[in-house]
């Protein structure tokens, strides 16, 4: 399932990561990180992309973050020096370059840790590795609230990278509420993530409960839907065995 989870991951994004993990004494802020802008084929919003180190992340400036709204509003200017901020529970990314032209350009950025958020997540088990992880946090939203909602659902996030990897496929405790059912047993947070990175919803899950499924494992209806495996499908295989006999 592991598998799965870091695949599924990677093809939402790539998260910033540094070479090697980075110990107390490291500063706060992180300076050597790289932005580039280019705009959105037919669509009126930007794609937003930092670096550092070599590693990617990316967002899509469609709206649907409050926190980038400055960064929108300075992208839709025109030629010319820009800056921006991205304020964020993790930390703060200050950011300055040029523009080249409306949603295209490029400059560096310094992003500030917040020190009583890593604090939260330590309390918590989830303390990062790297600080750049931080960066990826801001990046897909990753929050005390989920990782607390997460908890409380009976999902934990075992350490930051769970967190990071459900923020990024929008896996939260709605979600695991609703795919809970007879046909599922759901306890481990990767499991969820997986489910989420097919598409798994709770029609699917009660559609199997509904073709006579009970109590499989997440790795069972990750297997039946990566297979093409419908309920309807199900359904009929199961009438088909029972005239059978």
């Amino acid at each position: 399932m592991k598998a799965i989870l870091f695949a599924a991951s990677a093809a939402v994004l790539t998260v910033l990561a540094c070479a090697a993990p980075s110990t107390a004494a490291d500063p706060l802020v992180v300076s050597d990180i790289a932005w580039k802008a280019t705009p959105a084929e037919g669509r009126s919003d930007a794609h937003f992309r930092l670096s550092h180190k070599g590693s990617t992340s990316d967002i899509s400036l469609d709206g649907d973050r409050d926190e980038f709204d400055a960064v929108r509003t300075a992208l839709q200017g025109a030629a010319g020096p820009v800056s921006f901020s991205v304020v964020h529970e993790a930390g703060v990314l200050a950011c300055d370059g040029t523009l080249t032209k409306a949603q295209a350009g490029s400059g560096n950025c310094r992003f500030t840790s917040d020190p009583a958020f890593e604090a939260a997540l330590r309390e918590r088990g989830l303390a990062p590795e790297r600080r750049s992880d931080l960066i990826a946090m801001l990046m897909v939203d990753a929050t005390i609230a989920l990782a607390d909602g997460l908890t409380e659902a009976g999902v934990k996030p075992e350490d930051n990278d769970d967190l990071i990897a459900a923020a990024a496929l929008e896996v939260t405790p709605a979600y695991v509420s609703d795919l809970r059912s007879e046909a599922m047993v759901l306890t481990a947070v990767e499991d969820a993530i997986a489910l989420k990175a097919l598409d798994v919803d709770g029609a699917y899950v009660r559609g199997l409960a509904a073709a006579g499924y009970k109590g499989l494992s997440a790795h069972d209806v990750v297997g039946m839907k990566a297979m093409g495996v419908s309920p309807q499908y199900a359904q009929a295989m199961n009438a088909a065995a029972g005239r059978a006999r």
